[in-house]
Order: structure tokens, then sequence, then C-alpha cells
């Protein structure tokens, strides 16, 4: 069975990332963008980072440009938005498409498995939330208007599983 810990990433740096790393973690896996009405979510997810911390639990933050045109930077522009204006301190990657032919093989796998309302795979916009089991596979997919706060319950029985 595939699970999110076969696939790779590059990190906002450019290194690679095998997500075998994460192994045995729970994981909030979110498609971000800066210049989004959802932006404000990163003190939410960081808020989560630092709640759980040490608790086998992280949140991934994927910047995605395919709406709206919301994360337009590169990817020093992208990690100095997101430190200063939220202290974001979780794990940020590499700008992926999320859609399309050339998504990312991470969110053709999580699109796959937890698709959206009625059955539909693609993402919808920035800050769509998939909540990982820590044996990888997707424990559930979430709206963009989901606020992160509100998982904290879900990603606190998963840990205790």
């Amino acid at each position: 069975m595939t699970t999110v810990y076969d696939f790779n990433a590059d990190s906002l740096s450019g290194q690679p990332v095998n997500l075998q790393q994460y192994k045995g973690k729970v994981l909030l896996i979110v498609n971000t963008a800066s210049k989004c009405g959802f932006t404000p979510q990163y003190q939410g997810l960081e808020a989560l980072h630092k709640e759980f911390a040490g608790q086998d639990f992280e949140v991934l933050g994927f910047p995605c440009n395919q709406f709206g045109q919301q994360e337009p930077g590169d990817a020093g522009e992208i990690g100095a938005f997101c430190e200063k204006n939220y202290g974001v301190s979780f794990p940020m990657f590499a700008k992926v498409d999320v859609n399309g032919d050339a998504a990312h093989p991470l969110y053709k796998h999580l699109k796959k498995n937890a698709p959206g309302i009625l059955g539909t795979e693609g993402i919808k916009w920035n800050f769509t939330k998939f909540l990982v089991r820590k044996d990888g596979s997707i424990h559930d997919r979430y709206a963009p208007t989901t606020k992160p706060e509100d998982l904290a319950g879900e990603i606190r029985k998963l840990l205790s599983q």
C-alpha cells in the first residue's frame, strides 16, 4: 500500500526531502499561498505546530500558485513572508502544482485517497488540508474554510492511537 511516506519533495531551500523521515507522525499537509484571503491561517497552523511540538505531529506547507496567482514569489520571498508575518517554523516545501498534469505526485496520491465533496479529486483553493495518520494513510480532507484550530481535537485523537 502506498502511503505519504513513499514520496519525496523539495524543501523551500531546494533540498530533496524524503517524506519517510516523518514516518510514525501525524501530519497536516496544506497547500498555502501568501496573498490569499485564507493566508492568516498560517497563524493557526503555526499554533498547532507549537501546541503539538514533541508529540509526533508535523505541519507540512506546500506553496501553490494555481489559484488566482496568489503565490507569485520565489522560495526566498515565500520563506521571508511566512517567517516575518506569521513566525512560521514548521517545514515549508518548494512551490508545487496540486492540480493538473503537473501536479506533484504527493498531491495526486492525497486527492485520489481523500476526494472532496461529491467525490471530486481536484483541489478547489488554497489552504485545503489533509490530515494523515501515523501509518501514512489519509484520515480526512478539509476545505480551505476549515480553520486549523478546529482540527486540534482530531489531531489529539490520532496522536492517541
